[in-house]
């Protein structure tokens, strides 16, 4: 009987719907509990994150401009497609200690996966909403009409938290997402293998290439090129250092981009579901009308 050959899979940045290698050519080793290496994956670079924003902004036009209702159903979509991944996305959850050094059981990263759908889905039925709760008609004195409308910022960087790697990145860029906004994703340092999956999902999904841009890496390499890149609108985070939320509050004075880094004990909590954490990620725009009257 012959054995079967194992062989360690390599994850690649995702960059414009398309997954190319870091163009450094470092990589890093993913180990699991008992130090074994269970996955390769590159460590991304200035350049890569160039390149990610540039495809980011790119896309991003066309993803505005598609009908909120189109945006809800492609969201959906993804959420199918993550659903049907579940199994790999519970896997990658489970295959190496996370930010505590303790593996995750098997049973709560089926939940994580879980919820991370949930949350999809939740955002996307927001896609054709939040303009109805964050804009409004404005009462004025005179013959006018007066509107505030949301409109999406650009491209948006993700910094996601070491814990819950796969809910804690849906959570923070599912809400950039249903507004129209491109994201380039940072996965958690501590646990990247499931954003790496979850690009997997992405790419087979209606999802336009450069909507969504995942790189995985050292976070102390990468932030301060997100921090100072002018292309950026907003930045969202979570669960960061003092350090490293400084270090992006401090990047905003280039182009005066929104920040915000938030704290979660419990990704699961409602208040993650929030149409306020949209809010950020958009701009008000205010439209006066003649009445005619």
């Amino acid at each position: 009987m012959t054995s079967r050959l194992s062989i360690t899979k390599t994850y690649k940045l995702f960059i414009g719907g398309a997954f190319p290698r870091t163009e450094s050519g470092r990589s890093m080793e993913v180990t699991g509990a008992s130090d074994e290496v269970v996955a390769h994956l590159c460590r991304a670079s200035r350049k890569d994150l160039r390149n990610a924003v540039e495809a980011a902004a790119k896309a991003q036009a066309g993803w505005a401009g598609a009908t909120p209702y189109l945006r809800a159903q492609v969201l959906y979509r993804l959420a199918e497609m993550m659903e049907g991944k579940a199994s790999e996305l519970a896997l990658a959850i489970a295959a190496a200690p996370g930010a505590d050094g303790a593996v995750t059981p098997e049973s709560d990263a089926r939940r994580e996966v879980e919820a991370a759908i949930d949350r999809v889905v939740h955002y996307a039925g927001w896609a054709d909403k939040h303009a109805q709760v964050l804009g409004g008609a404005n009462p004025v004195a005179g013959p006018y009409h007066n509107f505030t409308v949301p409109e999406a910022v650009g491209v948006v960087g993700v910094v996601c938290p070491d814990e819950a790697p796969l809910l804690g990145l849906v959570s923070l860029a599912a809400p950039a997402l249903c507004a129209g906004n491109a994201v380039v994703v940072i996965a958690s340092e501590a646990s990247p293998i499931p954003a790496c999956v979850l690009a997997e999902a992405v790419v087979t999904s209606d999802v336009p290439g450069g909507v969504v841009n995942i790189l995985t890496g050292v976070r102390s390499e990468l932030l301060p090129h997100v921090a100072s890149h002018r292309e950026f609108g907003a930045v969202h985070g979570a669960n960061l250092s003092g350090e490293e939320s400084g270090l992006l509050r401090a990047g905003a004075a280039e182009n005066l981009k929104r920040v915000v880094v938030r704290e979660v004990e419990d990704w699961s909590d409602a208040a993650c579901e929030s149409p306020w954490w949209i809010e950020p990620m958009v701009e008000m725009k205010t439209i006066w009308h003649p009445s005619g009257a």
